[in-house]
């Protein structure tokens, strides 16, 4: 079953507290996933966040495979068999400030990864105004947002696109990241505007109104 991701403007906690409470969780793998860890291969040019890696660890489960790159202070380990199996994530020094907040930071990317290959994300879009529409069209979602001529976003590779109705998209996929990027990448086109609430509503995203200034 897929997993609907709800988006909303609550404000994300990220000291170390929280994130070595997160860290601490184990996590349970799913019957039918395989987690396995290879030496990292640096790509050519690395991104940033990639250039320290060491280890890459891949899950791979009924939906497909994915993987991430591990940081050499981090470690996964997978305890236990069948349905029982469990991963945890320890890092090397619990006390240390960027130790910390990287440990809740990876714990929550693996159980992304193990949702995704299992479930999927699901993220709907709402489409708010006269002649707002939306079609599939060779590969890329056309856009009608009362803008001069169509906007065009090129579907990425792993993202798939349903429209159920002229004024609601249905975006999916193993990688969070890349559907909830997507989705991000259609709603800059026409934010939700609080005056007369229309634009691009991403999940259950709503928008308090405003009333216009009193002449």
């Amino acid at each position: 079953m897929n997993t609907t991701i709800r988006l909303s403007r609550r404000a994300f906690s990220t000291t170390t507290t929280a994130c070595s409470k997160v860290g601490k969780q184990t996590l349970r793998v799913p019957i039918g996933v395989e987690i396995t860890q290879t030496p990292y291969t640096i790509e050519s040019p690395p991104p940033p966040s990639h250039r320290s890696a060491s280890v890459e660890l891949a899950v791979k489960g009924p939906l497909g495979a994915l993987s991430m790159p591990l940081l050499p202070f981090v470690q996964v380990a997978v305890q236990g068999e069948a349905a029982k199996r469990t991963l945890s994530v320890t890092v090397a020094e619990p006390e240390e400030r960027k130790q910390k907040a990287m440990w809740g930071t990876t714990r929550r990317l693996v159980e992304g990864l193990v949702e995704g290959v299992t479930e999927g994300f699901v993220v709907p879009i709402r489409l708010v105004g006269v002649g707002y529409r939306a079609a599939v069209e060779n590969g890329q979602v056309s856009l009608k947002l009362g803008h001069s001529h169509p906007v065009v976003e090129p579907i990425p590779e792993g993202v798939t696109v349903a429209v159920p109705a002229p004024q609601r998209l249905v975006l999916s996929g193993i990688d969070k990241q890349k559907v909830t990027q997507f989705a991000a990448n259609i709603r800059k086109h026409r934010p939700p505007e609080p005056y007369n609430q229309k634009g691009v509503f991403v999940g259950d995203e709503t928008i308090r109104k405003k009333e216009g200034k009193k002449r």
